[in-house]
């Protein structure tokens, strides 16, 4: 295989800070994502896994100064089907990485480290 000079991914992280209880994540958009938790409960929504290869993605969650829920997509799989607890407490980061092999229909999720900061 010859070598690569360029990365089959490339992005800067994307910041989906907005006050508004669903998130979308459209992964078409990169691979690294932001968002600050600031309102009660932040339903996700991935959108626009790429239909023909295998993709995974970084989330940064942030806890701002009142804690937050998460509620998650049907489509992720936690390790034992139990999704994680978000960590509490202002500033307190969390990263998750999330890997789907079938455009997106089964995202696994992982946490990758909690309460960071």
């Amino acid at each position: 295989r010859p070598p690569r000079s360029t990365p089959l991914y490339s992005s800067s992280a994307s910041d989906v800070y907005k006050i508004h209880p669903t998130v979308t994540i459209d992964c078409s958009a990169g691979t690294h994502f932001l968002r600050t938790l600031a309102t009660g409960t932040n339903t996700f929504v991935f959108s626009n896994a790429p239909a023909s290869k295998a993709y995974g993605f970084v989330l940064k969650l942030t806890q701002d100064s009142t804690d937050r829920a998460v509620t998650w997509p049907g489509t992720v799989d936690w390790a034992a089907g139990t999704a994680p607890t978000i960590s509490s407490g202002n500033g307190k980061v969390d990263i998750f990485v999330f890997n789907s092999f079938d455009a997106g229909t089964i995202l696994y999720g992982f946490t990758a480290g909690q309460a960071m900061a």
